[in-house]
């Protein structure tokens, strides 16, 4: 997946900035759990898109607009994944993120 699809090293990238973000704010052990099943749902998410558009182009050789229809569903189904998680992360990593940085840098 990593060698062949752009959108997993992207997962990737993020997943491995998330991480460590959260390790840095100190989430509590329930956060963590909800954090761990959110990223784990888009990368099974995004697996069995691949596997759906792969499953689809063997299967077919000519344009079918049920194909374009199977491929466009599992693409949504990531889409729809990644903005939920971008909502749970916010939710979880933005109010420690605040406190961290008006620690930093101190409104006057």
């Amino acid at each position: 997946m990593l060698r062949h699809q752009k959108n997993t090293r992207i997962l990737l990238a993020a997943t491995a900035t998330i991480i460590p973000a959260a390790i840095g704010l100190g989430i509590d052990a329930q956060q963590w759990a909800i954090l761990i099943l959110t990223i784990g749902s888009v990368w099974v998410t995004e697996f069995i898109n691949a596997a759906i558009e792969a499953a689809v182009n063997v299967s077919i050789s000519e344009i079918h607009p049920m194909a374009k229809v199977a491929k466009d569903v599992a693409a949504a189904a990531v889409l729809i994944t990644v903005i939920v998680a971008i909502f749970i992360g916010l939710l979880i990593l933005g109010p420690p993120l605040l406190d961290w940085l008006k620690s930093i840098a101190p409104l006057s």
